[in-house]
């Protein structure tokens, strides 16, 4: 089969790799239908996190089952499933807790010896406690199997951060980030009830996309700019509830100068450079909670599934350019240029 690996920064390959088999009797054979390319893949692509040449890559994908080993009870070969981006065993104290992301059994697609889900095919660990079923009538609804997709990761991880930064309904919420993490954030705050979302972001395309989703602000500025915005927009309080959804230093300094004291921040911005931004002096002065991390979107996905289904939510607007398995090298170029935001990939 054909799958995407990594030989060097900047080196994405679609190669010949072997087809998966079931090695496991908890093991499903997954047919890949959409995948994507994630911004936490840019830190490989970028050499900002290692990888090994000819490593597999990519997390985000959904499909069919092929094949089944003899310990699966909950699927079997033709139903549609999608994946949350990391695997877990569905039976440790973690994972019965909801934090399926601690599984001690559990691990990340494309790690050392596994597969990756921008291919073709991925073999599937432990697929009773990983895999999500989908009405099989999705399968011939492009829009929908898309919106579906981003169950993987980034509607579950904007949904994490608005859970972690205590969204409520009537809240005045900021979110910080207009990538797709940052405007699933938005989605999930609004779905929450927020009355007031303001969007922090300088590119128009993604913060049409965010008004969209129930911006009722923009916020282009940055630094000490943006922070005075803010506080001119919330009469000088700050937001209640902030999502930091970029994850460097100045991302979470500014996350912390527009929460109002006694506020939260909810903060899945992979963590690049962000430990200077943090002062808990400050943060201890002013009452300002910090909750986040990794999303165990594993969790999520049973109660956010149903609001894809009915369109009360439709994250599929994050992807806006669609690639085949060859065009996925060109989908990391332009992701990495910031000329798409999020890049659909169609084995």
């Amino acid at each position: 089969m054909r799958a995407t690996v990594i030989h060097a920064p900047h080196d994405i390959r679609v190669e010949e790799v072997p087809d998966p088999a079931i090695q496991q009797p908890t093991d499903v054979v997954l047919r890949v239908l959409r995948a994507c390319i994630c911004g936490s893949d840019l830190w490989a692509y970028r050499g900002e996190s290692a990888r090994q040449p000819g490593q597999r890559i990519g997390h985000e994908f959904l499909g069919v089952v092929e094949a089944a080993g003899s310990e699966v009870t909950g699927f079997q070969p033709g139903d549609l499933v999608v994946a949350p981006f990391v695997w877990s065993d569905g039976t440790c104290d973690f994972c019965s807790e909801g934090l399926q992301t601690s599984c001690p059994q559990g691990g990340f697609w494309g790690s050392v010896g596994y597969d990756g889900g921008q291919g073709e095919a991925v073999r599937v660990p432990f697929a009773d406690g990983t895999l999500v079923k989908l009405p099989a009538e999705a399968v011939s609804d492009d829009r929908l199997l898309t919106a579906l997709l981003a169950l993987c990761d980034v509607m579950g991880t904007g949904h994490h951060a608005a859970i972690g930064a205590g969204v409520t309904r009537g809240s005045t919420v900021a979110v910080v980030g207009d990538g797709a993490v940052g405007l699933c954030g938005v989605l999930a705050a609004k779905r929450l009830g927020a009355e007031r979302i303001i969007a922090l972001g300088r590119h128009q395309a993604r913060t049409d996309i965010a008004k969209t989703f129930g911006a009722t602000d923009v916020v282009a500025e940055r630094g000490d700019a943006a922070v005075a915005a803010v506080r001119e927009l919330t009469g000088g309080q700050g937001a209640h509830a902030v999502i930091e959804a970029v994850g460097t230093e100045q991302s979470m300094r500014t996350a912390v100068e527009i929460t109002r004291d006694g506020g939260a921040i909810g903060y899945v911005g992979v963590p690049h450079g962000s430990g200077t931004g943090l002062d808990l002096s400050v943060m201890f002065d002013r009452n300002i909670a910090l909750r986040g991390g990794v999303a165990p979107v594993r969790a999520y996905i049973p109660e956010l599934l149903p609001d894809v289904l009915d369109g009360t939510i439709d994250p599929s607007p994050v992807f806006d350019l669609s690639v085949g398995l060859d065009g996925v090298p060109a989908g990391y170029r332009a992701m990495d240029e910031r000329t798409a935001l999020k890049v659909l990939i169609k084995p």
